[in-house]
C-alpha cells in the first residue's frame, strides 16, 4: 500500500486518538501539576446589644476573583504526587525507618490510603485476569463440545453476566449477599452463626467482589474463546485424534497454541479493565473494606469542594499503574511478532 494512501487510511483513526485520549491525558498531567487555592478569609466585627466580637469568614467575592485569575488553582509541581493522599514519600521513610520488621511494615502502609486502594486493586487485577481467562476457555470448550441444538440457550444463558449494566449486577448481589438476602441467610444456616455477615469482614468483602468481578467479565472471555475455536483446523484435531491424542493432549497441544492470540488479546483487555475496577465498590457499598484506585478519583471529584489536582494525579498513576502490567505482554507479543518474521 502507498505511503500517501495509508497515511489516509489511518487519518480518522489517529485523529480520534488525539482528539479523545492523547489531548485529555495531557490536560489530565497539567492538572495534577496544581492544587485548589486557599479560600480567602476575613475578620469581620459583629456587633449586638451585648457588644461586639471578631469572627473570620470566608471572602467569598475574593475567593471567586483568585479562582477566575487562575482556573488552574496554584502550581504545586510534583507535590501532589508526594503527598500524604498519594505516594507518601514521606511517611513511607518513616514507616520504613521505625517499622519493626517487614509484618509491621507493610500493616502500617496499609494504613495509607493510596497504598491500602493499590493493594486490592493489584489483588483483585491479580486474582481475577487469571480466573477469567481460565473459566472463559473452560465453558468455550464445553459448549463447543455440546450437541447444536442446545448450544444456542447454553450461549444465551452464559452472557446473561455480560448483558447486566455491571453497577445494576454488582447491586442485585449486594441484595443477595445481605443479612435477609438469599445468600446471606443461607450462609448463616449453613454455618449456624445469625451474625455472620458478608458486608462487615473485610476479608469476605474481597472475596465477594472477586467473586462478583469473575461472574461478569467470564462470558466476554467465552465469547472471545468460543469464536477463536470455530477456526481451529478441523485437518490438525483429526490428525492428532488418529495419533492417539487425548481431549487433553488435543487441548493442551493443538487448541491452546492456536488460540494463544486470543488469550494474549483477552489478558490484555481485563488487565485494564480490573486494574480499573470501580462498580463494583459502589454498587456493594465496600468502600468501609476495599477501595481501588479509581475510587479515590471519584472521592476527591464528588466531595464538597472537588479537588481535581488529587484526582488527576491518582489518574495518572493509574495510568503507569496500567502501563507497567501490560508492559511484558506486549513485550512478549512483539518478540513473537518478529520471531514468526524471522
Amino acid at each position: 500500500m502507498p505511503h500517501k494512501t495509508f497515511f489516509w487510511f489511518i487519518l480518522p483513526s489517529l485523529a480520534a486518538m488525539l482528539l479523545f485520549i492523547a489531548l485529555p491525558i495531557v490536560s489530565v498531567a497539567i492538572q495534577s501539576l496544581h492544587i485548589e487555592h486557599e479560600q480567602v478569609l476575613i475578620t469581620v466585627e459583629n456587633c449586638g446589644p451585648f457588644g461586639c466580637e471578631q469572627e473570620t469568614v470566608v471572602d467569598t467575592a475574593a475567593t471567586a476573583e483568585l479562582r477566575q485569575a487562575q482556573p488552574l488553582g496554584r502550581f504545586n509541581g510534583l507535590g501532589t504526587y508526594f503527598d500524604r493522599g498519594h505516594l507518601a514519600t514521606a511517611e513511607v521513610a518513616e514507616i520504613w525507618r521505625t517499622a519493626d520488621g517487614i509484618r509491621e511494615f507493610f500493616s502500617r502502609l496499609m494504613n495509607l490510603p493510596f497504598y491500602k486502594a493499590l493493594v486490592f486493586t493489584l489483588a483483585y487485577t491479580a486474582i481475577v485476569t487469571p480466573s477469567v481467562i481460565l473459566l472463559g476457555m473452560a465453558i468455550a470448550l464445553g459448549v463447543n463440545a455440546l450437541p447444536r441444538m442446545f448450544r444456542g440457550p447454553t450461549i444465551f444463558v452464559s452472557l446473561l453476566p455480560m448483558i447486566v449494566t455491571p453497577l445494576i449486577g454488582s447491586l442485585i448481589l449486594f441484595w443477595m449477599i445481605d443479612a435477609e438476602g438469599i445468600i446471606g441467610k443461607t450462609l448463616q444456616v449453613l454455618f449456624d452463626d445469625p451474625e455472620l455477615s458478608l458486608k462487615a469482614s473485610p476479608t469476605l468483602t474481597w472475596i465477594t467482589l472477586f467473586v462478583y468481578g469473575i461472574w461478569h467479565s467470564a462470558p466476554f472471555a467465552f465469547v472471545v474463546f468460543y469464536a477463536g475455536l470455530q477456526t481451529v483446523p478441523g485437518e490438525t484435531l483429526e490428525a492428532a485424534m488418529v495419533d492417539g491424542a487425548s481431549r487433553w493432549e488435543r487441548i493442551r497441544y493443538v487448541v491452546i497454541p492456536y488460540m494463544a492470540p486470543l488469550v494474549v488479546f483477552v489478558t490484555l483487555i481485563q488487565l485494564m479493565d480490573n486494574f480499573r475496577v470501580f462498580e463494583p465498590i459502589v454498587g456493594f457499598s465496600a468502600e468501609a473494606n476495599a477501595t481501588s484506585l479509581s475510587y479515590i478519583i471519584y472521592s476527591d471529584l464528588r466531595g464538597d469542594v472537588a479537588r481535581f489536582g488529587s484526582a488527576a494525579a491518582t489518574s495518572l498513576l493509574t495510568i503507569v499503574g496500567v502501563a507497567i502490567l501490560l508492559t511484558p505482554v506486549l513485550i512478549r507479543t512483539w518478540r513473537d511478532f518478529n520471531r514468526k518474521r524471522a
